[in-house]
């Protein structure tokens, strides 16, 4: 049996990946199950995250949010029976690389795939399903009434959390960083109900000048917004090809009104004593989005398996429409691993 692993690379060398053989336990552990991989998501792998966690492998497994059919369960295992469809995400010290043919997950880590949701979609979108969750529910305690701000609407995450937050009562607000984006953004309406637009303003960010302070006053009334969710901030004035489009912290903390929320996917966030007063002056909160702490934490396991249960649900049910991902074959495994790690392309499914 064949998995992709990674093999990371000194100093600033590129990390190479490959295929390996590798094999299972022929005892099938209490509270293991044993499921015949569907589909395998391709994300990025943290290398300072694992070494911050103690995780150092010569060779680091790699394809972790996977879904499958259930082959066989430990004694003890009591959610799941053979031949049933599963989904989950491998925890970060797991020894399987998802792209295997079968592997082995803690009972603990996985939830029923809906029988009308397809492997490769949910294995797709999951992880940034459970971004989004995380984001607005844990982080930001969204409710009916509040308004969001969701930067880069468009990518796979941005669009998750317009989705979810227009479900339960949210207005929303995001950004759009090309003039295609700009368009779909504009166009998206929720598949059931009242085909009213789902944002009910899209800026542009792409044509050099941001509006991005006064349209939200605007449309807030001169309050600003509830909740500003991020994909990445600019830290200074200068911009690169890499940074340009992204929101500089202090366009971030303008627009947030008293009380207000702002989760922040940027790992090395540095605010300087002007923006903490600022901040401190709104009596506004500032939250990390680490969604690996999930499964990097044993502390809140059920509250874990609630969220993506619902997330699943969620997309069963046509609340949550992820862009459909175009899978890739498993010899493709390794070139398009490498063009995801290095950022290129923002993730990837194998179908196997």
């Amino acid at each position: 049996m064949k998995g992709l692993y990674c093999r990371a690379g000194e100093s600033d060398a590129e990390p190479k990946f490959v295929i390996q053989e590798t094999s299972l336990p022929e005892v099938l552990g209490s509270h293991l199950v044993r499921v015949q991989v569907k589909a395998c998501g391709l994300s990025p792998v943290d290398f300072k995250l694992l070494e911050d966690l103690g995780i150092q492998r010569d060779l680091i497994p790699v394809g972790r949010e996977v879904a499958g059919v259930v082959l066989q369960v430990g004694d003890k295992v009591s959610f799941f029976q053979p031949e049933d469809e599963v989904v989950g995400i491998l925890p970060l010290d797991s020894p399987c690389s998802g792209l295997c043919d079968v592997i082995e997950i803690d009972e603990h880590y996985l939830v029923q795939k809906p029988e009308k949701l397809s492997s490769v979609c949910v294995a797709g979108a999951l992880r940034d399903g459970l971004c989004a969750h995380t984001a607005l529910h844990t982080h930001a305690r969204m409710a009916a009434g509040h308004t969001l701000l969701v930067m880069d609407g468009a990518s796979s995450f941005g669009l998750m959390c317009i989705q979810l937050a227009c479900h339960h009562g949210v207005k929303v607000l995001t950004t759009s960083h090309s003039p295609q984006k700009h368009t779909f953004l504009e166009q998206l309406r929720p598949s059931v109900g009242v085909q009213d637009p789902l944002v009910v303003k899209v800026i542009p960010v792409y044509n050099g000048s941001s509006d991005l302070l006064p349209v939200v006053l605007e449309e807030t009334g001169g309050l600003g917004v509830d909740i500003v969710v991020d994909s990445g901030v600019r830290l200074h004035e200068e911009e690169s090809e890499k940074t340009k489009l992204l929101p500089h912290k202090h366009d971030i903390i303008s627009v947030l009104g008293v009380g207000g929320h702002w989760v922040t996917s940027h790992k090395d966030l540095q605010l300087d004593p002007p923006d903490c007063r600022f901040l401190y002056l709104k009596s506004a909160s500032l939250t990390f989005l680490n969604h690996e702490v999930w499964t990097a934490s044993s502390a809140q396991q059920g509250r874990y398996l609630h969220i993506l249960k619902d997330v699943v649900e969620k997309m069963s049910a046509g609340v949550l429409r992820p862009q459909p991902e175009e899978a890739v074959p498993l010899y493709e495994a390794t070139v398009t691993m490498a063009t995801v790690q290095c950022h290129q392309k923002k993730k990837a499914v194998v179908q196997l």
